[in-house]
């Protein structure tokens, strides 16, 4: 839905001075950059917010009207208009690109900070070590929630429960010491080791099994499906195993 020029919506949001609701400032610049003349009328306390609740027969603010039709929330709004609205419950790949994404710029970064130039035979490296460190990051900051999602999949973990709070550590660790290129004695067997787990396991779930689950990769609360992209990211980590210490050898 299209508004017409200088259509006005009346909008009825949260503003004390505990609290600035973030989704009223979002309702407010959406209709506004929708073309539309806003009328706002910010509620300053708990008994204004009340009393507004209890007169239109609502449970949240804010709310928006346009021609005295009550349309809803900020949500509702992007409904309205004909926009997408997010669906908390989907799955999505966005985490994982946007941490490979991010370590794939961090290699290049790296490799113009120590060589002078973008494109070097160790710039993979860097992205790839880099990308260790952020998944593994992601479940460090949770790993009770981490753990528990991985046992619904990695082999390992379902015989012995511990692995799954110390697979963050071992990840992050791998990574730290492939991206300075030093303990590869240490790092390679590390990372060899789990990347070798989690493609059985994740293959068996996904490809065997057939089974539909979500991915603990970026952390235990993330709605990542399991399949093969978290299959590739095993895959990365042997070969990381396996090239580091070939690399020092033939070096």
């Amino acid at each position: 839905m299209a508004p017409t020029t200088h259509a006005t919506a009346r909008i009825y949001r949260m503003k004390t001075p505990e609290h600035i609701c973030p989704f009223g400032l979002k309702t407010v610049d959406l209709l506004k950059r929708k073309g539309f003349e806003v009328d706002d009328n910010l509620l300053t306390s708990r008994e204004e917010i009340d009393a507004f609740k209890e007169k239109e027969k609502v449970e949240t603010t804010p709310q928006v009207f346009i021609d005295d039709e009550r349309i809803g929330g900020y949500e509702e709004l992007r409904e309205h208009l004909g926009m997408s609205v997010a669906d908390p419950d989907s799955t999505t790949y966005r985490p994982v690109l946007a941490i490979f994404g991010t370590a794939l710029l961090m290699g290049f970064a790296i490799s113009w900070a120590v060589q002078g130039t973008l494109l070097t035979s160790r710039m993979p490296e860097y992205a790839v070590s880099t990308a260790m460190v952020l998944l593994g990051l992601q479940k460090l900051q949770d790993i009770e929630s981490f753990s528990t999602m991985f046992l619904n999949y990695d082999l390992l973990a379902q015989r012995h429960v511990p692995y799954g709070y110390v697979y963050p550590y071992v990840e992050t660790l791998a990574g730290l010491l492939m991206l300075a290129g030093t303990l590869i004695w240490l790092a390679a067997p590390l990372a060899l080791f789990v990347g070798t787990v989690g493609a059985v396991s994740v293959f068996k779930a996904v490809y065997i099994d057939k089974r539909e689950l979500k991915c603990a990769c970026v952390g235990g609360n993330s709605n990542v499906p399991l399949g093969f992209v978290s299959l590739t990211e095993n895959l990365v980590m042997i070969a990381m195993g396996l090239w580091m210490p070939l690399r020092m050898l033939l070096a």
